[in-house]
């Protein structure tokens, strides 16, 4: 026999169930949110007040507290009331007031606003510009770059390398070939002081050069295993060296699918011969102003980073040694780099954004 007065019903739509489901499921919603959802959720399914109380690991009042909210006021029921406190003082006339001029105006003799200048132009104190600018996501200290690409066959080569990526061809090698030019070898006026419990690695912010070198580079983007060389200039002459390279450790019977960027040295006379020579080799060219399409890139950066950046190198030999060293050791265990971006997600991107920029030229 039941004891206590009997539960009113909730009547639950299925929209509405719909949307206690997403909140209690989705990642980005509240602790205290999920769990409203999931109490009206649990009570809907026909369970007890107690027994959604044990399940959840909560107090009977809470269970009755959210099923009355929702009964009497629906979704808008599961929402915080507003908390007790002193008035505004900033109206939303001064609000719009500053998110107008960050949007639209400039600084004097500024390139971009700072929190003070702002807070002297509008007569609000520091904190609330902050505030202001936290709540509308304005970051004017941020700056981004790009660059549009201006090749008439952009589409046609994106959806071409990309295709390659996500679907490369069978019995077929795809190798992205490119050169990291002016490579310096520098070395830092002082002793690197290393690391400390509690202190960084320091070095000296000046520094000695000793010459550059160029990386020449070939990615295998199924495997992720690389072929590197360097020379010391960045000629068709060096660019034929490094092809021949490739083809000798190339098996005889492999087509080869080489992406490149549009550098001077990769159309002149003598290598489109060589590439007449060897009709196995299928050149792609990446877009103009578009060698980020290029995934030996990647692996460029990643030199640069975990070798060059942070190195101190006395001679060009010693910097070539290091690079061609660590392209070794990554060969031992290579991991690919994975291309996730379909052509359709990259073009519809670069539309959005010509629609915010005039004289895009797409």
């Amino acid at each position: 026999m039941a004891l206590g007065r009997p539960t009113k019903p909730l009547n639950v739509s299925a929209e509405e169930k719909e949307k206690l489901t997403l909140l209690a499921r989705r990642p980005k919603s509240s602790q205290a949110t999920a769990m409203r959802a999931r109490i009206v959720l649990g009570c809907d399914d026909g369970l007890s007040n107690s027994a959604v109380a044990r399940k959840l690991n909560i107090t009977g009042a809470t269970v009755c507290k959210w099923r009355e909210r929702f009964r009497v006021n629906r979704l808008e029921g599961l929402l915080d009331e507003p908390r007790p406190g002193a008035p505004r003082s900033i109206s939303d006339a001064k609000v719009e007031a500053v998110i107008t001029q960050t949007l639209e105006s400039m600084p004097t003799n500024c390139t971009h606003w700072s929190t003070r200048l702002m807070a002297q132009r509008t007569g609000l104190s520091q904190t609330a510009i902050v505030r202001i600018w936290r709540a509308f996501g304005l970051q004017p200290h941020r700056v981004e770059n790009f660059k549009f690409s201006k090749d008439p066959q952009f589409v046609e080569k994106v959806r071409d390398i990309v295709g390659l990526y996500m679907n490369p061809p069978e019995h077929a090698m795809v190798l992205c070939v490119d050169e990291k030019s002016q490579v310096q070898a520098l070395n830092r006026t002082q002793p690197i002081l290393p690391l400390a419990p509690g202190v960084p690695g320091r070095q000296s912010h000046d520094y000695e050069r000793h010459g550059v070198t160029s990386l020449f580079a070939a990615l295998n983007v199924a495997t992720g295993e690389a072929l590197g060389n360097c020379h010391r200039r960045h000629r068709h002459q060096e660019f034929l060296k490094f092809l021949a390279r490739i083809d000798a450790a190339v098996p005889a019977d492999i087509e080869v699918h080489l992406v490149m960027d549009n550098y001077g040295t990769h159309k002149v006379d003598k290598v489109r011969n060589w590439f007449a020579r060897h009709p196995r080799y299928h050149v792609h060219f990446t877009p103009t102003s578009g060698s980020w399409l290029n995934l030996v890139e990647r692996l460029f950066a990643e030199i640069t980073e975990r070798c060059v950046r942070r190195g101190s190198h006395t001679a060009v030999p010693q910097l070539e040694k290091a690079m061609l060293n660590y392209l070794r050791e990554r060969n031992r265990a290579p991991k690919p780099f994975v291309w996730t971006a379909d052509a359709d997600l990259i073009l519809g991107k670069i539309q959005r954004l010509s629609k915010r920029i005039s004289d895009s030229g797409h």
